[in-house]
């Protein structure tokens, strides 16, 4: 089982860790050495080099600091998709060695597409192997990621998870994953709400253009969007800060997976976390109404 008590507001997310060109060593020191204490990587991310970059670092630093842990996920066979039990542990066994560490406290079952959940959970599946890890203390928990919502809340409706991280889904512009969350709420399961920028629209990023969760946004979408950037500047709050304060303050959230892409970003970090965003703020916001449906869905 996830310590709930133990979870930090905030998890500093590495999908794009050995992605792009520039100091990726650098940014695996720097993440490590943040005070932030929760790191979320997978194993497919950058094939399999977010992971060894942070295990660069963990070396570097002498090994993980006290309260400093590092999340993964297990992934299809990246050359013929399979995702059954075998393949989760050899996932398992990837990470590890790259990590440099013995276990881990979590464990995510990651983007399981090519697979039905009656297919997960047969004798020799993706589940049962996880579970395993769990109960020889390799693991202290297991979850479920995936960005598709419908099979996110199936999963979660099985109640065989202890920790559910959705992305895109919960944003100051999209609730699509409320019922996600109440699912999760019931389980008393852990909930990390990653991407709370909506892949950069709601920070400020321009390079991908229109979009919203790295997908064309509807025109409607664009303009709730457009809306809740003049209220933010009606309040003069950076839209940021407010994306970031709408996953924070949720109950049924227990941490925020915020990636982390430049030094830059994860140094501008802790003032995003401590912006103070005015009660009046989110009262205009419920006057906006429910943001329409999401391209995720």
């Amino acid at each position: 089982m996830v310590d709930r008590q133990a979870i930090a507001p905030v998890t500093l997310g590495t999908t794009v860790l050995g992605k792009r060109d520039g100091a990726n060593a650098a940014l695996a020191d720097a993440l490590l050495a943040s005070p932030f204490q929760q790191i979320d990587t997978a194993n497919v991310y950058a094939a399999g080099q977010s992971e060894s970059l942070i295990g660069g670092a963990i070396r570097r630093s002498g090994g993980l600091a006290p309260g400093k842990v590092v999340f993964t996920k297990v992934d299809p066979d990246p050359d013929t998709g399979v995702f059954d039990g075998d393949r989760v542990r050899r996932s398992f066994e990837e990470s590890i060695s790259r990590l440099g560490l013995e276990r881990l406290p979590l464990l995510h079952l990651h983007d399981p597409y090519g697979i039905t959940i009656k297919e997960a959970f047969a004798p020799g599946g993706a589940v049962p192997a996880l579970q395993s890890l769990r109960d020889e203390g390799l693991i202290d928990a297991i979850g479920i990621a995936a960005g598709t919502r419908a099979l996110v809340e199936d999963y979660v409706a099985t109640g065989a998870f202890d920790a559910v991280l959705t992305h895109n889904r919960y944003t100051l512009v999209d609730r699509s994953a409320g019922r996600i969350l109440d699912l999760a709420a019931e389980r008393n399961m852990v909930v990390f709400n990653a991407a709370p920028f909506g892949g950069g629209i709601l920070a400020g990023s321009t390079s991908r253009g229109q979009t919203y969760g790295y997908r064309d946004a509807s025109n409607e979408l664009l303009n709730f969007i457009a809306a809740v950037h003049r209220l933010c500047a009606d309040h003069s709050v950076d839209v940021a800060a407010a994306a970031l304060a709408f996953s924070l303050k949720e109950p049924r959230i227990h941490s925020t997976v915020v990636g982390v892409y430049s030094i830059r970003r994860l140094q501008e970090l802790p003032g995003l976390v401590n912006s103070v965003i005015p009660d009046a703020f989110w009262d205009d916001l419920k006057q906006l109404g429910t943001p329409p449906a999401s391209p995720n869905d």
